[in-house]
């Protein structure tokens, strides 16, 4: 089973490194090849997603991706911005379906700024539509200065654009996930307003009749947002598009006490996938070893699952973490009086010595 391990930029370096630690001791026969990506491959290459490395990834059975990004980069012309690697990695690899699971875990419930009541048991899934929307949208703005600013610029824009294939495909991603939780789906949409988002209600709707044993529920993305922390439990699958799923999902994970604590997987249609922490590079704290490796090695579990069909050690992983902070060990965000504050590396040691 081949792995591209991609670390990027930031924490990503530290935190691959606990989750590759940690696939280790699995005694699965893992091949993992490391590769430059972001803001590191520019400064080696010249471009954030070399083709070595595109080479490399479409290779690979899945991709075990950190972060990437950096405020020194933000002059750069945007297609050389190391954010553009991630983007061109889910365009060359097909990954449309992102799975963010929103997870509270018992210990964790007093680390969420919500009350207990609200939280606790909380299990939500949010599928954001990956590889269209006004992130691909054509043409992609007009601009004066090739440094990506706009110096004496009057306007610019980005076209927001869905197909109907790129709806029922996600639509049945999305349902299909319901069948195997509580058979509740929301689509997120804004189609009192806007017309690609009536488009999107419509098609979900259709994709729907094929699926008479699953609730569906329609509802605008404001709305949403307002829910999530007024009644997260509420929800069961959230499925939306590229742009509303990426803040709604950044949102649930703050109900769960710490970004640092939610994976994510990116498919294709192939069970090809990319798994990453659901935060970003945090240059700010770099190098400190004060990151959460949770996210990640959470992620490699999920890789486990979905794209290498190692189900158990997928289990035996999530269980290790829950373990882990049963014994009360906590990294800086989601420290707690009576807790113990760990390291970057200890914390993935930890995980390793349950395993």
């Amino acid at each position: 089973m081949k792995i591209a391990v991609l670390p990027g930029d930031g924490i990503g370096t530290e935190i691959v490194a606990e989750a590759v630690k940690v696939l280790n001791v699995l005694g699965l026969p893992l091949e993992m090849e490391t590769a430059l990506v972001g803001g590191a491959a520019y400064e080696a290459h010249g471009h954030p997603l070399p083709d070595s490395t595109l080479k490399l990834a479409k290779e690979a059975d899945a991709v075990l991706f950190g972060a990437v990004g950096d405020w020194k980069y933000d002059k750069l012309d945007r297609p050389l911005r190391p954010e553009q690697a991630i983007l061109g990695l889910r365009k060359n690899l097909g990954l449309f379906a992102n799975f963010r699971p929103a997870i509270c875990y018992e210990q964790l419930v007093g680390a969420s700024s919500l009350k207990p009541e609200l939280i606790a048991g909380l299990d939500i899934l949010i599928i954001r539509e990956l590889t269209g929307d006004i992130y691909f949208g054509q043409p992609r703005g007009r601009r004066i200065a090739a440094d990506g600013h706009f110096p004496g610029a009057e306007e610019a824009f980005d076209t927001m654009r869905y197909s109907k294939p790129e709806i029922e495909r996600i639509a049945h991603v999305a349902f299909q996930a319901a069948r195997k939780r509580s058979k509740r789906v929301t689509s997120v949409d804004k189609a009192n307003v806007l017309e690609t988002f009536q488009f999107w209600k419509d098609v979900v709707t259709e994709v729907h009749a094929q699926y008479p044993d699953v609730e569906l529920q329609h509802m605008y993305v404001d709305n949403a947002a307002m829910q999530l922390v007024k009644a997260p439990k509420a929800f069961d699958v959230i499925v939306t598009g590229n742009m509303f799923g990426d803040i709604l999902s950044d949102e649930a994970s703050m109900l769960t006490g710490s970004i640092g604590m939610l994976p994510s997987a990116s498919l294709n249609s192939k069970g090809q996938g990319l798994y990453e922490p659901s935060h970003g590079s945090a240059p700010d704290i770099a190098g400190k070893g004060i990151a959460n490796p949770l996210a990640t090695i959470l992620s490699a579990a999920m890789m486990l699952r979905f794209s290498l069909n190692q189900e158990a050690s997928a289990v035996r992983i999530e269980a290790a973490v829950q373990k882990v902070l049963a014994q009360g060990l906590r990294t800086g965000d989601i420290y707690s009086e009576g807790t113990t504050r760990v390291s970057t590396r200890e914390m993935g040691d930890a995980v390793v010595k349950v395993l």
